[in-house]
């Protein structure tokens, strides 16, 4: 009997043992917490993660806001959406820093994704009629927001740790318990999407052109804020870059992206006064220049009758509107 006694003891021992573990659909329906199939995470890598996220968004958020303050503000809606992940990215970063709760987290990987987004979409088709240049500060940013989001999914998927057996369970609390094992394969599938991620970013910078060299057509003149400028035939506001010459245009490249060339065969419309002429630039097409200057439209300028590329200081100088006397 004693031994009979201890056999059904130690069954009954493995039997509550073996329902704690097993994770069997009927446990769910029972109300029952059972650990994760998934790995947890120990404590300090949680931590790790926490701080590698909340770090890449603040990173994220810097070169936003010194790319708003070096130019964007200048670009109707582009710039406030400039400013506003850069507030927005900080205030998460702290948020992740502080909690390390997985909705955090979840919000923070979101946000990075998002921001990736609005970056790849603006390169490809344009964004609120603004189209974005590949720049070194762009591209690293895009690396960011990836890495961002891939340490703070992995923090919002992955368990904590496992789970044990916290009795019957029903609503709120079994969902939350659901939450809390995981998500099957989360790290495989946070890599994945990753990797995809950063495909689709090196892609679309491949294949990304600036705004096409402004055609020359019939110069002429408008005023804007009070002052008469030069126009191209559209009515784009015409600039000049300080560190150019009569003879040499000093800016290709990203610069040349943000500040598209005036280039063809030149007219004189009606209050043009100066001298038209050409330069030869360094891929052989001829850029028009006014009194000496060669000339650029801005890529921020989105409408005719808009400015806001004059006395800005980028891409190594500053940017004038070119005036025109009476």
């Amino acid at each position: 009997m004693a031994t009979d006694s201890a056999g059904t003891g130690a069954g009954r021992r493995a039997g509550r043992s073996s329902r704690h573990t097993s994770g069997a659909p009927g446990d769910w329906a029972r109300g029952a917490v059972t650990t994760s199939a998934s790995p947890a995470l120990s404590r300090s890598w949680r931590l790790a993660l926490r701080i590698a996220g909340a770090g890449l968004l603040a990173a994220s958020a810097a070169i936003h806001l010194d790319l708003y303050l070096t130019g964007y503000r200048t670009i109707p809606t582009i710039g406030w959406l400039f400013l506003l992940q850069a507030i927005a990215a900080f205030g998460l970063a702290v948020a992740v820093l502080a909690s390390g709760r997985r909705i955090v987290a979840a919000a923070g990987a979101a946000f990075a994704v998002a921001t990736l987004g609005g970056y790849l979409l603006s390169m490809r088709v344009g964004l609120f009629g603004f189209t974005e240049v590949p720049t070194t500060a762009g591209m690293a940013a895009g690396v960011i927001e990836v890495a961002a989001f891939a340490a703070l999914a992995a923090l919002a998927a992955a368990p904590a740790a496992r789970s044990r057996q916290a009795g019957p369970a029903t609503g709120g609390s079994r969902v939350l318990a659901m939450l809390q094992s995981g998500i099957p394969g989360a790290g495989r599938v946070v890599a994945g999407m990753s990797v995809a991620a950063l495909v689709v970013l090196g892609i679309s910078v491949a294949q990304a052109g600036g705004p096409a060299p402004a055609p020359a057509g019939a110069l002429r003149t408008a005023t804007i804020g009070g002052v008469t400028v030069l126009t191209n035939a559209q009515g784009f506001t015409l600039y000049w870059f300080a560190p150019d010459t009569a003879t040499r245009s000093t800016c290709y490249g990203v610069c040349a992206g943000y500040w598209p060339p005036v280039t063809g065969t030149p007219s004189a419309g009606t209050g043009v006064t100066g001298k038209l002429a050409t330069i030869k630039r360094s891929d052989g097409t001829a850029q028009v220049t006014y009194d000496g200057h060669p000339l650029y439209t801005y890529a921020g300028d989105t409408a005719p009758g808009q400015a806001f590329g004059n006395s800005l200081n980028l891409n190594g100088g500053l940017w004038h509107e070119v005036t025109v006397s009476g």
